[in-house]
């Protein structure tokens, strides 16, 4: 055999000796994708596309700890939602819960926890300083009070109440604190049109049918009622 064919013999057995390990790395590849999309499913809910608690929970201690004093986490209540399913149906009570999901997401951005607890409740962390608090609330107020248009073009009134607490108002950054007094601010103006923003005082607020009541002495910001 000349020295060309052996070299070509050499060449050919090479190939297939990488094509050959090529198939099963691009097997794994395709299946660490499949089971990368799975995962994400677990995590997120498939109404909405928000996180689902524990995921949500998970990234919002990140945050928490990342960026300390500098952070919010707001609580978001879908008022009248029950009557939207009675009235309309449920088909489109789902179209206003993920019109509210979209919302959520493009107000907070794509670097916070946004989740949905269950129901129409929602929650969210994000990084957002002091001094822009208070007209970044009032925005997230007028874009959930802003019409849902459903796909056979009737519309809905949809409105939401919203409750916010950070590690300066309320003295913690502790998750469970701030959710806490989050959803007792948001009480304290359920159906208000208006943002409250927790205060030390919430963190203790008693409970009223296994929510936690607000109390008085609170900022407010957004849409009059």
């Amino acid at each position: 055999m000349s020295s060309l064919l052996r070299i070509k013999g050499r060449i050919g057995q090479r190939t297939l000796l990488l094509t050959t390990a090529a198939v099963p790395l691009t097997g794994w590849a395709v299946h660490a994708v499949a089971l990368y999309k799975q995962l994400a499913a677990t995590r997120r809910d498939p109404l909405t596309g928000l996180l689902r608690r524990d995921a949500y929970t998970a990234r919002a201690r990140r945050l928490l700890a990342r960026h300390g004093d500098d952070t919010a986490l707001v609580m978001i209540d879908a008022d009248h939602f029950k009557a939207v399913n009675d009235t309309l149906g449920h088909p489109a009570g789902d179209a206003v819960l993920a019109a509210f999901g979209a919302r959520l997401t493009a107000w907070a951005g794509p670097r916070a926890s946004v989740g949905r607890l269950g129901g129409d409740e929602f929650a969210l962390v994000l990084e957002l300083p002091a001094a822009r608090l208070e007209q970044r609330l009032a925005q997230l107020v007028r874009m959930l009070h802003t019409p849902v248009v459903l796909d056979d073009g009737r519309t809905v009134d949809v409105a939401a109440s919203v409750g916010a607490a950070t590690p300066t108002s309320v003295g913690s950054s502790d998750l469970t604190v701030l959710q806490r007094a989050a959803d007792a601010a948001l009480y304290d103006g359920k159906h208000s049109g208006r943002a409250v923003l927790a205060t030390g005082q919430h963190v203790t607020a008693p409970s009223i049918n296994g929510r936690r009541a607000g109390r008085p002495g609170t900022s407010v910001w957004g849409r009059a009622a």
